[in-house]
């Protein structure tokens, strides 16, 4: 059976949201206020998630919303609530990880799909069956398993059971994210969504009768224990992927800014499409990805766990500091007859500066800014150094609504 993979794309806000449906994206993931695990993200109120609930479905693409936390029995008194809530405005799946939070959405959204989370630790096809079982939708693999595992999954499994994979992005700790050292080191729990990212911290090994003496960290035959690892990218793989049977191919970054949504989800969308045209026209735009891929601000690449177990090279570097080739300056919303438009402002930018354009299409634009306008009292102004200022800018060429406005560093 040939695949056509969905491109799942995470968003943080109504604005990230809008930047991935219009970048490529053909769903996204969501997170509300309760019950997800990236309580440090923005995350969307009820009204919000309903408004981002019309957009995408206005423009065909679907929302699924995170409910995967490790549920405590505090945590199952709101959420009966909580998912009444949600069935009112709709969404296209939910997320889940637990299965008391599974049993609860299954009895009060009965009309909405249910996929799996990675953190349920999905690594062998009979925890596929079973969770079709009990009704799931979908299941995410967890991001412990190589492509010849996937496949062999897909095999044992009915076409009906759909497959989601992590394709691009944080490779965490634990098995599948389900970190304790967040919770050790600074009292919070990254199975209740308030992860400190500890595995981006550099480690050394102690032992207590030789103080100073600082040892590596190794692996055993039993598994890659991840620290400081490289962000997965798995661009240049599509045909495996494809082979493999994997039906939704799923980026990390809930906690991500416009820009990073706006080029992982343009880059995968034409790399997917290219390839299903023509593997030849995707493997001939393959240095096109790698630079869009790579001029985002995130850190070196590894292709994880897909191809056998990595090795220290492949997942762990002395540096956690990110590249920076592009800062994001702020998404067009409205333009005018006379080529101004308007923007809420993210970094400081000035008048006579060369920006970019960034187009859902894969353009990239180089302009000048012309003028800058302060939206509210409608006076002029050099630079626009105050973050999230309301704006009017002149550039050299109009944009249209929702390009992307960035500056090459």
């Amino acid at each position: 059976m040939n695949r056509h993979p969905e491109l799942l794309i995470p968003a943080s806000s109504l604005e990230v949201l809008r930047t991935a449906v219009t970048f490529g994206a053909d769903a996204v993931y969501i997170g509300g206020e309760a019950y997800g695990l990236r309580a440090k993200a923005k995350n969307f109120s009820m009204e919000e998630m309903a408004e981002g609930i019309r957009f995408a479905h206005g423009h065909g693409v679907r929302v699924y919303v995170t409910a995967n936390i490790l549920a405590h029995n505090r945590d199952l008194e709101g959420a009966e609530a909580y998912f009444e809530e949600l069935k009112k405005i709709g969404p296209d799946a939910l997320i889940i990880a637990d299965p008391g939070m599974f049993l609860t959405a299954r009895e009060v959204c009965p009309d909405v799909d249910i996929h799996v989370s990675t953190q349920a630790n999905n690594v062998n096809y009979k925890t596929f069956q079973f969770w079709q079982e009990q009704g799931a939708k979908r299941v995410v693999t967890g991001r412990e398993l190589t492509l010849e595992e996937i496949r062999e999954i897909r095999e044992h499994i009915p076409d009906s059971l759909e497959i989601e994979t992590f394709v691009h992005g944080a490779m965490c700790i634990s098995y599948s994210g389900r970190c304790l050292l967040s919770n050790y080191f600074t009292g919070r729990d990254a199975n209740q969504g308030a992860c400190t990212h500890p595995c981006r911290w550099k480690y050394s090994v102690v032992e207590e009768t030789r103080p100073g003496e600082y040892m590596p960290v190794y692996e055993n035959e039993r598994g890659t224990y991840i620290f400081n690892s490289k962000d997965l990218c798995m661009i240049e793989h599509i045909p495996d992927l494809v082979a493999a049977g994997i039906d939704s191919l799923k980026v990390e970054g809930r906690m991500k800014t416009a820009l990073y949504v706006a080029t992982v989800a343009r880059t995968y969308r034409k790399a997917l499409d290219d390839y299903a045209e023509d593997p030849a026209r995707y493997q001939e735009h393959m240095p096109w990805y790698q630079e869009q891929i790579t001029g985002c601000t995130y850190r070196r690449f590894t292709t994880g766990f897909f191809y056998g177990k990595p090795d220290g090279d492949a997942q762990i570097y002395d540096q956690n500091t990110y590249g920076k080739d592009y800062t994001y300056l702020g998404i067009v919303g409205e333009t005018d007859g006379s080529g101004r438009c308007s923007i809420e402002q993210r970094n400081k930018f000035s008048v006579g500066e060369t920006i970019e354009i960034m187009k859902p299409d894969g353009a990239d634009v180089e302009v000048t800014v012309e003028r800058i306008q302060d939206a509210q009292d409608g006076g002029y102004q050099e630079s626009a150094p105050h973050s999230r200022q309301a704006l009017w800018v002149k550039l050299s060429q109009a944009p249209e609504p929702m390009d992307l406005l960035r500056r090459k560093e």
